[in-house]
């Protein structure tokens, strides 16, 4: 082996190495805060190792929260949970059966109504987030999570990801199930949504991500802290005016704020990267 092939492979490693460090680091500061007291934090420079005070600062996140905020981090993280599931599960159901009506129906104006809906993916979230929160004020659902996921729900990207697949179907499955006398929601539910399970679990860790870190949203329609969800609980622990920030609790949240969305990928990451790089017909 000469020098110059053994240097080609160390750099990349090299290269590795600095990534990871880059991306790790950040959490691993996070995680050593959250075991010190709020003294420990402000003194420069904050030490690097793990503190003694772990067990008590989670255990306290977890059941209290910080002074400045009635909410605790296992209230948030429920109100997180409900938001992200129901946008998730809301948003695979409404646009399973848009793109099925779409692809597998045809009717006047076909074109029109994807291309209605496509269309809103290039509207700015500024523009509609003033006319949504009027009528989910009208509708009495502020501070509702029924207000949290609704507006939410529907998704012109999970639309389109679910019509691309849809047209790669073999117009003989459809006829065969049509000859064995099968409804159009019997071939929807038996035959259709079983072929559709990668991308619908791909579709699924997507819109959960995307749920558990909304913050714009929640931020207008929440006013009281039963509904807070982590984002705004962290962010809330941050703007105590007249109260010293407890920076052990708020690192200790933040640092539980990432255990779901990690749980979910790791859990279903063999369909997510099936869902996207393959189908299964």
């Amino acid at each position: 082996m000469t020098e110059h092939s053994t240097y080609q492979k160390i750099i990349p490693h090299i290269y590795l190495g600095i990534a990871i460090f880059i991306i790790i680091f950040p959490i691993y500061f996070v995680f050593v805060a959250s075991t010190l007291t709020s003294a420990d934090i402000l003194a420069a420079p904050m030490p690097l190792t793990p503190g003694v005070h772990g067990v008590e600062n989670y255990t306290r996140a977890l059941l209290e929260g910080s002074e400045n905020m009635g909410a605790s981090a296992l209230t948030m993280i429920k109100n997180s949970l409900i938001m992200a599931l129901g946008i998730s599960v809301g948003k695979i159901i409404i646009s399973l059966l848009a793109a099925y009506a779409i692809v597998f129906f045809d009717f006047k104006l076909r074109k029109f109504c994807f291309w209605s809906i496509f269309i809103t993916l290039m509207l700015p979230v500024q523009v509609r987030i003033m006319p949504t929160y009027k009528v989910i004020s009208d509708l009495g659902m502020l501070n509702t999570y029924a207000g949290l996921i609704l507006p939410m729900v529907v998704s012109a990207t999970a639309v389109f990801l679910f019509r691309q697949f849809f047209m790669t179907i073999p117009k003989e499955i459809v006829e065969a199930s049509q000859i064995d006398g099968a409804s159009p929601m019997a071939f929807f539910f038996k035959i259709l949504i079983p072929m559709t399970r990668t991308p619908i679990a791909a579709m699924f860790v997507i819109q959960f991500i995307f749920g558990w870190n909304q913050y714009l949203w929640p931020l207008l329609i929440t006013t009281k802290e039963k509904y807070y969800t982590l984002l705004i609980g962290i962010n809330r622990m941050l703007s105590g005016a007249d109260i010293q920030i407890e920076w052990q609790i708020v690192m200790a949240t933040t640092l539980l704020a990432l255990i779901p969305p990690v749980v979910v990928v790791m859990v279903m990451q063999k369909q997510f990267v099936t869902g996207m790089t393959d189908t299964e017909k």
